[in-house]
């Protein structure tokens, strides 16, 4: 996992806070996908790749988080 330890924690963060709020107007792209989850209309693929491409970033900065609180990306090195 040392291309998720070279990513900086400030690139993620950016990341995860414009790709999981584009659209900024009317709503959150990833609020809109998720309401539309639940409510069963996500289907066409198109929608959920735009689903898993807006998660994405914040996926990876749930990931840099965890190694560095276990202490995981210290140890490989």
């Amino acid at each position: 996992m040392k291309f998720l330890d070279k990513i900086p924690f400030r690139t993620a963060i950016i990341m995860t806070i414009f790709l999981g709020l584009a659209p900024f107007t009317p709503e959150p792209h990833v609020w809109e996908k998720l309401k539309m989850l639940v409510a069963g209309d996500l289907v066409k693929p198109i929608d959920i790749f735009d689903l898993l491409f807006h998660i994405a970033p914040g996926l990876v900065l749930l990931a840099k988080i965890y190694r560095h609180n276990t202490g995981a990306d210290q140890s490989e090195s």
